[in-house]
């Protein structure tokens, strides 16, 4: 094994790792018991299978896990039964209410100049089309400006459709610009006059599987039932638009919202010895989208911070508690993360670092911070023990943390981490229903882990409480 992950390294991580940590001072923080107990906890997590058999548990016994349904009380269930099992000294849940909504059905088809099948999907939270569907002309935007832009009734009874594309980076940080369209597209349509709305996909592939993800509606504005259509299939669209002649397009998309739902976030906690009541937070989402099996977003996170506080656990007693959060339906809005943080708002001081694993199952290959000055030592030291897993050191002191960190960035100034993980191929799975296991290299998987270990057991011994800026 330890081969193999020297091959990954050199493979994967290495040609990444330009700017290395320079020399750390780490001796007032940890003493070299607690350094060599670190390195045994890496070693060991670099060969343990049990981040790799938790994701394969999960998504091949519960499966995908849309927010309210059977999966999803399946998937609470498992998450409790495995925390417990795994030997956590504490486990429980706090329930967290949501919308809740369902997809049943969804096709289209290009009607002229010929008819052709379009492979899309529903966006979360979209209404339906009437049973029989609709039909409409479709007028082309090249970006979520441009929709802006367009005149007052420019759209009426026609099917808005923005063709932006994705940039593919190694951080994933195309995904903002794009994901602009998804969250307000269909409310910019409606308000020109269009009767529905379909997107490029917020994905970089090339396959013909279409990217869901959460859309919102705006009080007032009329509701138009909203998609995204794969990006093969918005590419012919454009160029069927760009011969001249009218493209008419019919969509049949079939939804409901439910009302209020119930789901929970399930806690799993190493209790420290020293401060107990202070802790390491390593958050992920149980929940995923209903297309896939929900593997990388986020099965890998769940798997992968579980496994990280279960290896720590099993070589030593930390001095602060490690608590695992599994945050629950997150992918329509964050609501397990908002009831979190809300329900422990008078004591986010006892959090003495936060990070979230929610951008799949790739390396690690850098790691930052944001905390003021007096814990910089702190994450000098962290970074130093980092590097053996080819994970280079951002000074920047800027990270921002998983979206199940915002409401805590929103809240207060706390210690949040960045353990950044290589994205380039990250959104030709998310949200679509190529998200699934096979997608999952249990290798990376168990190099993400070690990672988190090494993180939190250092943050939970620290000698410094660390404390955001």
């Amino acid at each position: 094994m330890k081969h193999a992950f020297r091959t990954l390294i050199k493979s994967s991580i290495l040609p990444l790792v330009a700017l290395c940590t320079s020399h750390i001072t780490h001796a007032q923080e940890f003493t070299n018991a607690e350094l060599k107990m670190v390195e045994k906890v890496r070693e060991h997590a670099l060969n343990s299978n049990l981040s790799w058999q938790l994701v394969k548990s999960l998504t091949t016994e519960v499966g995908p896990r849309l927010p309210g349904t059977e999966n999803d009380k399946m998937a609470v269930a498992w998450a409790k039964q495995k925390f417990q099992k795994l030997g956590f000294d504490k486990v429980w849940l706090e329930p967290s209410k949501f919308p809740e909504w369902r997809r049943y059905h969804e096709s289209g088809f290009i009607l002229t100049p010929s008819k052709q099948p379009l492979h899309l999907t529903a966006l979360g939270n979209s209404i339906s089309t009437p049973k029989k569907g609709l039909s409409g002309e479709v007028v082309l935007f090249e970006t979520y400006d441009e929709l802006i832009a367009a005149p007052a009734g420019s759209l009426e009874g026609k099917i808005a459709f923005i063709n932006y594309r994705m940039n593919r980076a190694i951080d994933g940080n195309g995904y903002g610009p794009a994901v602009k369209a998804r969250n307000k597209g269909a409310v910019e349509a409606a308000k020109k006059g269009a009767i529905a709305y379909m997107m490029r996909s917020v994905s970089t592939s090339h396959h013909r599987f279409a990217h869901t993800g959460g859309s919102h509606y705006t009080k007032g504005v009329t509701k138009i039932p909203a998609t995204a259509v794969a990006n093969p299939d918005a590419d012919q669209l454009a160029r069927l638009i760009a011969l001249g002649k009218p493209v008419q397009v019919e969509l049949n998309i079939q939804t409901e919202d439910l009302g209020e739902g119930t789901s929970y976030n399930v806690i799993g906690e190493i209790t420290g010895s020293k401060y107990p009541q202070q802790y390491v937070l390593l958050g992920s989402h149980l929940d995923s989208w209903d297309l896939g099996t929900g593997a990388l977003d986020d099965g890998a996170g769940v798997a992968l911070t579980m496994a990280a506080a279960k290896h720590i656990a099993d070589h030593t007693r930390p001095e602060r508690s490690i608590r695992v959060v599994l945050f629950a339906a997150e992918e329509l809005g964050l609501w397990g993360a908002k009831a979190y943080f809300k329900h422990y708002e008078k004591q986010l001081s006892n959090i003495v670092a936060a990070a979230e694993s929610d951008f799949g199952a790739d390396i690690v290959y850098a790691f930052e911070s944001n905390v003021n000055a007096a814990s910089l030592p702190v994450v000098r030291a962290i970074a130093k023990q980092l590097k053996p897993l080819g994970v280079k050191y951002i000074r920047k002191n800027e990270a921002r943390g998983g979206p199940d960190l915002i409401p805590l960035r929103q809240t207060t100034s706390a210690p949040i981490f960045d353990l950044h993980q290589v994205g380039t191929d990250y959104f030709d799975y998310h949200h679509t229903a190529d998200d699934t296991l096979d997608k999952v290299d249990p290798e990376k998987l168990k190099q993400n882990t070690a990672a988190y270990a090494v993180f939190a057991l250092m943050a939970a011994n620290a000698e410094t409480k660390m404390a955001g800026k």
